[in-house]
């Protein structure tokens, strides 16, 4: 199947020491036994790999600490609907690459594709991510609204159409978090009809979970670039419906794809993800 290419930004480690992980558990690693950065640094030390503790996952490696990192990706279409969906991600890890036997790639381990998204950052900014559910860290949150009875709702309520969600879904972003509670509640109380039947409601407060997956929305690959303790950081989305037909079920339906270290053109080193392509019969559990 034939790639494409698209450059996705840059990210920093100025701690010497990058991160690809799941977003889903990125702020649950203290509870583990030691900081990201700790648990991330040790693998780094004795040339990187893979990281796996109860739900929390990354593959951590050396990179280098005083340069922007180039992120791209190869892209192959979906089975869902033919857009553009990530086939390969490379990062620049900006270090000289350690020549192995035929110049062989290094495999560091395999991540599957989580649900929630991946996260590429430095590993010490990391230990400041607030996740899914961490309250909001600027005082602000959006209210989005959506369902059968949506346009009677805005006759009622209002709200603009939310860039990156079609034209279903509406809302208001940056609301004082009072405000934006309260008029959640009113959406959720509100009946569109006579049998109580109303409208799906979110609440979200600011924190870098949804601060991501907000920048990703307009974005073709889902991507959103966000910073995290003033360093730049991907978060990598997946189409639900994408992510359904090609990595439901993940890790425990051995839905993994390999993570290496290996030569570019110019002598440097890049870290690869690679999400082999779409075979039916082979896409997770039935």
């Amino acid at each position: 199947m034939a790639e494409s290419h698209i450059d996705l930004g840059v990210v920093t480690a100025p701690s010497g020491v990058l991160v690809l992980g799941m977003a889903s558990w990125i702020d649950h690693w203290p509870q583990l036994g030691g900081t990201l950065s700790e648990r991330a640094r040790a693998s780094a030390s004795i040339g990187g790999g893979h990281v796996h503790d109860w739900m929390c996952e990354m593959v951590a490696v050396r990179a280098a600490g005083d340069r922007p990192l180039t992120v791209r990706a190869g892209t192959a279409k979906s089975p869902l609907d033919g857009g553009p969906t990530i086939a390969t991600l490379e990062i620049d890890l900006g270090i000289p690459w350690v020549r192995t036997a035929g110049n062989e790639p290094i495999i560091l381990g395999d991540l599957p594709v989580d649900r929630c998204g991946m996260v590429l950052g430095d590993a010490l900014a990391l230990d400041s991510w607030t996740g899914d559910g961490h309250p909001s860290t600027d005082g602000l949150a959006d209210v989005t609204y959506w369902g059968a009875h949506a346009e009677a709702a805005h006759r009622q309520f209002g709200g603009e159409l939310i860039p990156g969600r079609g034209n279903q879904v509406r809302g208001w972003l940056d609301l004082p978090l009072d405000d934006a509670k309260s008029l959640g509640d009113a959406l959720g109380d509100w009946t569109g009809d006579e049998q109580g039947r109303g409208v799906m409601v979110a609440v979200d407060e600011h924190n870098d979970f949804h601060s991501f997956n907000r920048a990703s929305r307009t974005h073709p690959l889902l991507i959103g670039a966000i910073e995290v303790a003033d360093c730049p950081v991907l978060g990598i989305n997946w189409d639900s419906g994408d992510h359904s037909m090609r990595h439901r079920g993940e890790r425990p339906f051995g839905q993994v794809y390999p993570v290496t270290l290996q030569p570019d053109r110019t002598g440097r080193t890049t870290m690869r993800w690679t999400i082999p392509p779409y075979a039916p019969g082979h896409d997770g559990p039935e």
